[in-house]
């Protein structure tokens, strides 16, 4: 299970990440992007660093260049979080449903031109939504964890063997996600 506490003291930077995975424009690189999300202490930070440093010793036409190459051109890193485990079949259909209900029952309202999976949005929903004190919220979003974990970990393999910049900005958001689980599942998993 998911540690709401937990998920909740990043909310900072998964909107952060949210915005990292959108189609790159100048103010998503200025300092206080990256300083207002992430500390030494952040379980994401090394990663999130060499990331950063990376995207700026580039220049904004390359990283946009590189972005649209690595998400939009390449089935192995699309950002639509099902498509790595369903493809389009019928069980992804139900998955899309069930998210968008998920976003609908804290109070958030999908985009009619977007698909519930995709990375940006799920990011978003975990910056924006309130889960705090419903008792929905536990299971409701160690689902939503599951579906970005099981995404991204295909995600990430894909972007390792590319030498994708994206692969630390990945890899940062997989270990924020690790920081999240419950310690006693955690524990669990270690002796079984």
């Amino acid at each position: 299970m998911i540690n709401l506490d937990e998920l909740h003291k990043y909310k900072k930077s998964f909107g952060f990440f949210s915005n990292q995975l959108t189609f790159p424009t100048k103010i998503d690189f200025h300092p206080r992007e990256f300083d207002g999300a992430f500390d030494a202490s952040h379980p994401a930070y090394p990663y999130i660093k060499q990331y950063w440093d990376d995207m700026h010793d580039i220049s904004l036409d390359d990283i946009q260049q590189v972005y649209t190459q690595t998400f939009d051109f390449d089935r192995d890193t699309n950002l639509y979080m099902t498509y790595f485990k369903f493809e389009d079949q019928k069980e992804r259909g139900q998955m899309l449903a069930k998210l968008k209900v998920l976003y609908e029952m804290f109070g958030l309202k999908m985009p009619d031109n977007e698909l519930s999976d995709y990375l940006p949005l799920m990011l978003e929903f975990l910056y924006a939504a309130e889960w705090r004190g419903d008792e929905r919220a536990e299971e409701s979003l160690t689902l939503l964890i599951m579906v970005l974990e099981d995404g991204t970990y295909h995600m990430i393999q894909a972007l390792e063997r590319n030498k994708s910049p994206y692969f630390n900005l990945i890899k940062g958001l997989r270990e924020t996600f690790k920081a999240c689980v419950d310690e006693s599942m955690k524990e669990g998993e270690q002796n079984a």
